[in-house]
């Protein structure tokens, strides 16, 4: 599926760009088709071969979509790594993958366990400097046989307790993906940005769709909410891709009112909830309309959407209704459906869904049951049709689109020297829909660890956006009549902060 996109595009769209790196340069769908070629060939020679793994370890620049796409024309299964991930939790990703061949640029080899084969990669400033060393001129693979069941991507996630999983994706999931966004056609692309660092799901499974529209994507090297109005008024994009932290960060830029945003059609915001208020606001100062999508990395990145035109009890406070060819179901403890009305899991189904966990059957059992996605989260479906998320079963919350983990967290944290004992809970934030806080019990109350000697103790250990962004001390943390950490009373008592 990804190479016929790539070789498909090159023909239909030729010289137009594909992709505009961060220094402004293209890179042309006949270009990518080609540098494709030559880098399979280079990784060929390296040994990697059909199912082989291809860790790219890349930041978010164009050399990694090349890289990604000559992987697959070689039958290679590509991972990638989140680069703002602290260097041992990319070592993590990078162990469990158990790859063939890592690709990395220099300042990102500290997470390549010592004796994994690593090719050093210097960052193109042209197109045809793009993976030059790795690159044989002029040359390209054969071409692969059909096979629906290849497995294309690695897209790490991760589980309740924090533990790495891999979701496996095949050409299967693609092409369903493909079906589902774009109806199978060519063309009707526009000009976007890359609103996603390129290991989420939102590239890895949709970027045959995005080369089947002609799309031209626009690469930021650090996304900045003033950067990107620029971006969006300049190439007069029609819509807006992001997470809701993303929007609040724009509507707070001093500048907006002096551009033109009447190109803008709707926004599509996924990944995190979107308040109520921050809807209304963006659409009124935008103009346009607000779409909530809601998925997962195990469901491909489909799920639900609200409709763009959708009445305000839809739009603000549910998260829509299945796409088509997506089954939705809300099943209680046992596995069974729930009656209307009443709380149960959400369980999806569709083409989209993941093939398996790699390397962890037992993982894999427990979330795909009978060809059901047991997502975790817990909803209700209103007398609309549409469905009300009202909490998760997992104990992660999400900021900023990012998912926490309490436990890791907490299990950093209670290292320090001042810590006693340490729990992480959610509190409702405007801009990033919710924040980690810190809840303490100092060792020695005269002397409590403040928050940033928290924050600064975890650094480098923790990704950024996981360290705790506020602190408050207690005698004792609250537990149930089981003697387990009661969670619900911490985020209920975040929640009532004001």
């Amino acid at each position: 599926m990804l190479p016929e996109a790539a070789t498909g595009a090159a023909e239909r769209f030729g010289d137009r760009a594909a992709f505009a790196s961060p220094d402004g340069w293209p890179l042309s769908f006949r270009e990518l088709d080609r540098l494709s070629d030559e880098v399979a060939v280079g990784l060929a020679r390296r040994e990697v071969g059909e199912g082989d793994v291809v860790v790219l370890s890349l930041p978010t620049i164009v050399d990694y979509v090349v890289a990604y796409v000559g992987a697959a024309k070689l039958g290679a299964v590509t991972a990638g790594l989140n680069s703002s991930l602290a260097p041992p939790e990319r070592r993590r990703l990078v162990e469990l993958a158990e790859p063939k061949l890592v690709l990395s640029t220099e300042e990102l080899l500290d997470c390549v366990p010592a004796g994994v084969p690593t090719e050093v990669v210097v960052e193109g400033d042209r197109a045809d400097a793009i993976l030059r060393d790795l690159r044989v001129a002029g040359e390209a693979p054969p071409p692969l046989p059909a096979d629906p069941d290849r497995a294309v991507a690695i897209v790490f996630t991760s589980g309740t307790t924090g533990i790495p999983k891999g979701a496996v994706f095949t050409d299967r999931q693609l092409a369903a993906i493909v079906e589902m966004d774009t109806g199978g056609r060519w063309g009707g692309g526009a000009d976007q940005l890359s609103s996603t660092l390129f290991p989420h799901i939102g590239f890895m499974t949709k970027l045959p769709w995005y080369l089947r529209t002609g799309t031209t994507t626009h690469v930021l090297r650090k996304w900045r909410a003033a950067g990107v109005l620029q971006i969006i008024d300049k190439y007069r994009m029609p819509s807006i891709a992001a997470v809701a932290p993303q929007v609040a960060l724009m509507l707070r830029v001093p500048e907006f009112d002096s551009y033109d945003f009447s190109c803008v059609q709707v926004i599509i915001a996924g990944a995190a909830p979107s308040p109520p208020g921050l809807v209304r606001e963006a659409r009124e100062r935008f103009d346009c309309g607000y779409s909530i999508r809601y998925s997962s990395t195990e469901s491909g990145g489909l799920a639900t959407l609200t409709a763009v035109d959708a009445p305000d009890e839809e739009t603000l406070y549910t998260v829509g209704r299945p796409r088509p060819g997506i089954d939705l179901e809300l099943r209680d403890e046992d596995g069974r459906p729930v009656p209307p009305g009443e709380t149960g899991e959400v369980c999806l189904r569709s083409g989209a869904v993941m093939k398996e966990y790699w390397h962890d059957p037992a993982a894999t059992a427990a979330t795909l049951r009978d060809g059901w996605l047991h997502t975790g989260d817990l909803g209700m479906i209103d007398d609309r049709g549409c469905l009300r998320l009202v909490g998760r079963s997992k104990e992660m919350f999400i900021r900023g689109g990012y998912n926490v983990f309490p436990l890791e967290v907490e299990a950093v944290l209670s290292a320090h020297p001042a810590v006693g004992e340490v729990a992480i809970a959610p509190r409702p934030d405007p801009v990033m829909g919710e924040i980690g806080v810190a809840v303490v019990v100092p060792r020695d109350p005269a002397v409590p660890p403040t928050l940033d000697d928290l924050r600064s103790f975890a650094t480098g250990r923790l990704a950024t956006w996981k360290l705790p962004e506020a602190i408050r001390y207690v005698e004792t943390l609250p537990l149930t009549s089981m003697s387990k950490l009661d969670r619900r009373t911490l985020a209920a008592e975040e929640a009532a902060v004001r």
